[in-house]
C-alpha cells in the first residue's frame, strides 16, 4: 500500500452515471489485476473504496457509478485536479490459475476490474471468453474494450435490447478452464450456483471504512471463518465464500 497525490489526466462520462478518470502518478504499489484505491475527497470524512480498471507505469484507470454524495463530487473534478489516494489494495485475481480458456463475467460496475485482467491472460497468450451483464443498453460500457484487447466477448441485457437476453448465466459457454468474476452478491450466487464443480475466483463489492483492515467494518463468514474483504479480499476463491442458499 502507498499514499500519494494523482493527478487527473483524463476524465469522461460512459454511460449517463459511469465515469472513467484516469490518473497520473506512482503505481508501484499495484502488483495484480482485482486491486482497489482509497480516495480521499474534499469534505468527506472517510474514503471512497474503487476498483481499479487498469494501470501502466505511470496511470491508474478508475470507472466508478455516481451512486452517493461522494461520487458525485468526484464526477464533477475536472483535468489538472487532484487527489489523495492509498493504492496498491486487496488481495486480487491469480492470474496463474486461468489455464487456457478462462472465463471471465462482469455485471455493471463489476466490470472495470477485469479489464486489467483480460490484457494480462491475453498477454500471456490464454484465450479468455468476457461475459458482461447490464440490464438495458444504455448501461453497457467497455465492450469495445474488451474486444480490442482480443477477448471473446458476449454481452447480456436483462430486457434484451442488447445481445443475449437475460442474465449472465444465460450465456455461459459449455467449456471452460477457469471462472473470474465481480458484480452484485445475487450474481455471484447464480454463478456459483451455474459453475458448481468448476473452480474461480470472485471479487465481492462490500462498504469498507479504512480499506486496510483496521476498523473490520467489512468482515464477512466465510467457510475458513471470518475474513476483511478489504485486506484478505475483495478476490476470493468461490468455494470458500459461505453462500447463503
Amino acid at each position: 500500500m502507498k499514499q500519494g497525490i494523482y493527478t487527473i489526466v483524463e476524465h469522461t462520462p460512459l454511460t449517463k452515471d459511469v465515469y472513467r478518470m484516469v490518473l497520473a502518478g506512482d503505481t508501484s504499489a499495484m502488483t495484480m489485476p482485482g486491486q482497489f484505491v482509497e480516495i480521499s475527497l474534499p469534505g468527506f470524512f472517510l474514503r471512497r473504496p474503487i476498483s481499479v480498471c487498469d494501470y501502466d507505469e505511470n496511470t491508474i484507470t478508475l470507472i466508478y457509478k455516481v451512486v452517493g454524495q461522494g461520487t458525485d463530487a468526484m464526477a464533477k473534478m475536472q483535468k489538472g485536479e487532484t487527489l489523495d489516494m492509498l493504492t496498491g489494495l486487496g488481495h486480487g485475481f491469480d492470474a496463474a490459475k486461468s489455464g487456457d480458456t478462462p472465463l471471465l463475467v462482469g455485471g455493471g460496475v463489476g466490470v472495470p476490474p477485469l479489464f486489467n485482467l483480460a490484457k494480462k491472460l491475453i498477454s500471456a497468450g490464454r484465450k479468455p471468453t468476457v461475459i458482461l451483464g447490464f440490464n438495458r443498453a444504455e448501461e453497457i460500457f467497455y465492450a469495445h474494450e474488451f474486444e480490442k484487447l482480443g477477448a471473446h466477448v458476449i454481452v447480456t441485457t436483462v430486457d434484451g435490447s442488447v445481445g443475449v437476453k437475460g442474465f449472465v448465466t444465460d450465456a455461459l459457454p459449455g467449456k471452460y478452464s477457469h471462472v473470474y468474476s465481480c458484480g452484485p452478491m445475487p450474481m455471484l450466487r447464480a454463478l456459483y450456483l451455474a459453475t458448481q464443480g468448476r473452480s474461480g475466483e470472485f471479487s465481492l463489492e462490500e462498504r469498507m471504512g479504512c480499506g486496510f483492515g483496521a476498523c473490520m467494518g467489512c468482515s464477512i463468514m466465510t467457510k475458513e471463518g471470518s475474513r476483511r474483504v478489504c485486506k484478505d479480499g475483495p478476490v476470493f476463491d468461490k468455494e470458500v465464500l459461505a453462500w447463503q442458499i
